[in-house]
């Protein structure tokens, strides 16, 4: 039934849960990817090393997602691109229908001053076109990923440093 009703009607289009367990499998491949660096690690490490093996678990994740995501979104569900931009040109109309956001929207933005209404809507919507194409998803989530994967490789970092393997400073060299 779960299945059902998340591959039918708007509960379909509703990413939260996919996000939040994507995100959630990028904290634990960096978490047990550098939890496995660091059990089989007998020496001492700086933070730098362990950040930088913790980013070397999470971005096989990020390739492999991102590389689904590009090809879903071509291939497997090019109806779900198409399904947002009518979103968005449906949104896009509610704006240009009332004349106090038309009117925002001129005082916001220079080019849109001289634009007729129709001009303005075919500006944007090719702008839209181009944000929900595959290639621009998949490297916005590509980056995106690579940026959540640096955050968390610096927290995980500091948790394993400060509570699971504390390890003492290296002596210092004798100088003569």
């Amino acid at each position: 039934m779960v299945l059902f009703a998340t591959q039918v009607g708007a509960s379909r289009y509703d990413l939260t849960v996919p996000i939040l367990t994507n995100i959630l499998c990028l904290l634990l491949a960096i978490s047990i990817g550098l939890h496995l660096h660091k059990s089989a690690e007998k020496e001492y490490t700086n933070a730098l090393g362990d950040i930088k093996n913790g980013l070397s678990a999470g971005v096989p994740y990020i390739i492999i997602v991102s590389v689904f995501l590009y090809f879903y979104y071509t291939k497997i569900d090019p109806e779900y691109n198409q399904h947002q931009r009518s979103e968005a040109a449906m949104q896009l109309e509610k704006l240009l229908d009332d004349p106090d956001d038309l009117q925002k929207m001129r005082d916001s933005n220079a080019e849109f001053e001289v634009m007729s209404v129709e001009e303005i809507r075919e500006s944007i919507i090719s702008n839209q076109e181009a944000m929900y194409s595959p290639q621009a998803v998949t490297t916005i989530s590509l980056l995106g990923m690579l940026i959540l994967a640096t955050f968390n490789s610096i927290f995980i970092t500091i948790i394993y440093r400060k509570l699971i393997f504390r390890q003492a400073p290296p002596p210092p060299e004798r100088q003569r």
